[in-house]
């Protein structure tokens, strides 16, 4: 089984006419996004020659894309790397990328759903969970305990 991907940013459209790309960034911040020298996109290896910051959105260059037309035929592509690039987490830390797909039990045990996203409206990681019968609900993340394979969720906050 191939190895999952992470998705650090998008290619928002190109920026001029030698090849850069406006970036829409996904992970901590530009510096974190930097670490990184290589990505795929579109099944299209990129090796990452610079990138800066703007009023707006970073620019990037990257060695494959050489003029404006390359550039605008990777707009809306997202550039991920393999999930085991990442740097290790601490205890009690995880990536939200990892929550996804996981179960979701009760404390007793008892089958609540899966996690299909995490989102951040601006006050915390909220988890949205979707029930056996299709029906979705979100709690906090102060409301989850998360395991490897599975997560346990404080009845309080189910509905």
């Amino acid at each position: 089984m191939a190895e999952k991907r992470i998705t650090l940013a998008a290619i928002a459209g190109a920026h001029g006419i030698g090849g850069e790309v406006r970036l829409k960034i996904f992970s901590e911040s530009l510096e974190s996004f930097k670490r990184y020298k290589t990505f795929e996109a579109a099944g299209q290896s990129l090796t990452l020659e610079s990138v800066r910051e703007t009023g707006k959105m970073p620019i990037a260059r990257f060695a494959e894309i050489a003029d404006r037309n390359a550039a605008e035929a990777l707009r809306g592509k997202e550039l991920t790397v393999p999930r085991s690039a990442l740097p290790p987490l601490e205890e009690g830390e995880y990536y939200h990328a990892d929550l996804v797909g996981l179960p979701c039990v009760t404390e007793s045990g008892e089958a609540v759903g899966e996690v299909i996203a995490i989102e951040n409206f601006g006050a915390g990681d909220i988890i949205e969970i979707r029930k056996p019968d299709g029906s979705d609900f979100m709690v906090p993340v102060k409301a989850i305990t998360a395991g490897e394979t599975e997560i346990t969720i404080d009845s309080d906050f189910l509905i």
